[in-house]
């Protein structure tokens, strides 16, 4: 049987890179477990922090150490963990084996990785690719868009305030009563964040006039596109993964508990300083009532293949909140995505080859 050649697309500019690496190793040996040892042979693509593309030897070196390269494409011929028969491109090409992927499987995280920017590359390529297009990538990056599209479909979500770098950066007479409008519409405490910046990166919580004006400041240093958002008390957070097309599926729900003040980039990948708990230990009515939201999501953004949706579930209530989607959430063996959907009976290898085979059905070779 001839094997399908499936193109792992992984590294990349974000802040995201080690992350993307993680992920790109644990699909990797997802790919040469069981079954997929004799459908699919991996053809790794590394995409430098500088943005050159690297194919051959090389992404089968960072694949295997989890070691980055360095930036400086000089400065890494001269590493001991470059291969100097590995192929190395200016910034706008793209390596010769390129032209041999059957499939692609961009596991990029972050800026130019799940924003839309790589999903057009691949779609002028004309070759499939797993997870969402253009729009639905860039709607699931953008927060503010995201929450537009939300609050079209119905989903309830917090209160939040959309403003620009310019708005912040402007001179001393309007940011004062732009901070004015922020206290009286939202109050404290209160979420800064980038609009464009994925793993909790920019994000700062905020409970006075003077960690607002600091929070602002330092997310405009970010993004030219700001959302704040209104806190929630005594919130659960919870989540659940998607998988299809068209006619897509929900998982189980899972819990994220901390110790930490909220859920950020260290929390997150700090190993111990998060525990997760798969299935969420709530009522069945409330899981239900998560999971159909979580499709409405998927849908109302225009997802494909895979998707992690958040929730904010306050227990004395009963209010479920929609906080965001995730259209490329981390894939790690120990990752919430593929934990939960081995908890609602696919396991990692098998999830890996549904995603492969969904991309097929969405994208069909031209």
């Amino acid at each position: 049987m001839t094997k399908l050649r499936v193109g792992l697309l992984f590294g990349g500019r974000s802040g995201e890179h080690e992350v993307s690496i993680s992920s790109a190793r644990a699909i990797a040996k997802a790919l040469s477990a069981g079954q997929n040892l004799h459908k699919y042979e991996i053809l790794p693509f590394y995409i430098q922090k500088d943005g050159r593309w690297l194919a051959g030897e090389t992404p089968q070196k960072v694949l295997g150490t989890g070691i980055p390269l360095l930036e400086s494409p000089v400065a890494a011929l001269e590493a001991p963990n470059l291969i100097p028969n590995s192929q190395t491109l200016s910034k706008w090409q793209s390596p010769a084996q390129v032209n041999e992927v059957d499939v692609w499987l961009p596991i990029l995280h972050g800026p130019n990785g799940e924003d839309g920017t790589i999903q057009g590359l691949l779609t002028l390529m004309q070759v499939p690719f797993v997870g969402s297009g253009v729009l639905g990538s860039a709607m699931g990056m953008d927060k503010i868009a995201m929450k537009m599209a939300f609050e079209q479909a119905g989903l309830p979500q917090t209160k939040y305030k959309a403003l620009t770098r310019a708005q912040v950066w402007s001179n001393p007479c309007v940011f004062p009563k732009l901070c004015d409008e922020i206290e009286a519409t939202l109050g404290y405490p209160c979420f800064v964040k980038p609009a464009n910046l994925g793993s909790s990166v920019g994000i700062a919580k905020v409970r006075s006039r003077s960690e607002l004006e600091t929070a602002l400041d330092a997310a405009a240093g970010y993004d030219r596109r700001l959302i704040v958002e209104a806190g929630v008390a005594s919130p659960r957070e919870v989540e659940c993964a998607v998988l299809g097309n068209d006619q897509p599926q929900a998982s189980v729900i899972g819990e994220i508990t901390y110790s930490s003040d909220f859920y950020d980039y260290e929390t997150k990948y700090t190993e111990g300083r998060a525990d997760l708990l798969i299935p969420a230990p709530i009522p069945d009515a409330i899981a239900r009532q998560i999971q159909d939201m979580a499709l409405q999501a998927f849908m109302a953004v225009d997802a494909a293949g895979l998707a992690r949706v958040d929730f904010f579930y306050v227990e004395a209530t009963g209010e479920i909140l929609i906080n965001e989607i995730n259209t490329l959430p981390g894939f790690t063996a120990t990752s919430m995505y593929p934990q939960l959907w081995a908890h609602s009976g696919i396991p990692f290898p098998e999830l890996i080859d549904r995603l492969i085979q969904l991309a097929l059905e969405r994208h069909p070779a031209s």
